[in-house]
C-alpha cells in the first residue's frame, strides 16, 4: 500500500548587507510662515548639495528628495489654552551607500546640523544579490524537505520517497503562510545605530548580517520495500 508522506522544508541563508539607505527629514517650525520656510529651505539646499557631492565621489548607489512641505496649526497648552499658530515644514531624503565605512562618517557630520534629523538606516542588498541568495534558499528548503521525508519512510519501514507534488508554504495546506512567505523572503534587514553625531568620533556602524529565509511544502508517495 502506498503511503503519501508530507512535510515542510525550511532555510535560510545569511549575509553581509552590501547597501546602507540612510532615511532624512529636514524641518523646521516657527510663528514666521516666510521665515520658518526660507530657514527650512535654505537647510535643505545645503543638504542636497552635500549629497550631490557624496554621488560624483562614487560612493552612492542612488538617492532621493521630496518636495519640501508646509502646514499650519494652533497647539493647546496643558491649561487648554489655543496658542498662536505654529508653521511646520518638512522635506524627506534618502541616501543610498554602497561604501558603508563611508556611511558613518557622513551620518555623524549630518546629523549635526539643527534642521536635519537622521529617522533611520536600512540595510539592503542589490537585487542581484539578493535573487541569487534568495534561489540558493529555495534550493536549500527543497533538499530540507526531501531529507524529512526520507527520514519518515525509514522510520516506516518504506522504500525511498518519491515527489509528488511541491509548493510554497500555505498552497498545499490551509494552514497561514509562515514567516518567510513562499519563495523566501528578504528580512531582519533593520537593525538599531547610534546616529546622535554629537560632536564626538565619527558613528561606528557594524550592520547586522541579513537573513534569507525560503518555505516549501512537499507530497511524497513512498511504498513497502
Amino acid at each position: 500500500m502506498t503511503t503519501t508522506i508530507t512535510v515542510r522544508g525550511t532555510a535560510e541563508q545569511r549575509i553581509a548587507p552590501e547597501l546602507g539607505a540612510v532615511a532624512l527629514t529636514v524641518s523646521g517650525s516657527g510663528a514666521e510662515r516666510d521665515a520658518t520656510l526660507a530657514r527650512t529651505s535654505r537647510a535643505h539646499d545645503e543638504l542636497l548639495a552635500a549629497v550631490r557631492e557624496l554621488e560624483a565621489s562614487g560612493v552612492l548607489d542612488t538617492w532621493s528628495a521630496g518636495q519640501l512641505r508646509v502646514f499650519s496649526h494652533r497647539p493647546w497648552n496643558n491649561e487648554g489654552k489655543q496658542l498662536p499658530v505654529v508653521h511646520q515644514t518638512s522635506a524627506d531624503v534618502e541616501v543610498v551607500f554602497t561604501d558603508l565605512g563611508r556611511l558613518g562618517d557622513w551620518v555623524s557630520t549630518v546629523s549635526l546640523g539643527e534642521s536635519i534629523g537622521i529617522v533611520g538606516i536600512d540595510w539592503r542588498l542589490t537585487d542581484a544579490t539578493r535573487k541569487r541568495t534568495q534561489a540558493t534558499a529555495q534550493r536549500e528548503a527543497v533538499a530540507d524537505a526531501v531529507a524529512k521525508a526520507a527520514v519518515y519512510a525509514a522510520a516506516l519501514g518504506l522504500g525511498t520517497p518519491a515527489p509528488a507534488e511541491l509548493a510554497d508554504t500555505g498552497l498545499l495546506t490551509v494552514q497561514p503562510v509562515a514567516r518567510g512567505g513562499p519563495g523566501g523572503v528578504l528580512s531582519a534587514v533593520r537593525m538599531s545605530a547610534d546616529i546622535s553625531g554629537g560632536g564626538g568620533a565619527p558613528s561606528q556602524f557594524t550592520p547586522a548580517l541579513l537573513v534569507i529565509e525560503a518555505s516549501v511544502e512537499a507530497r511524497f508517495t513512498a511504498d513497502p520495500r
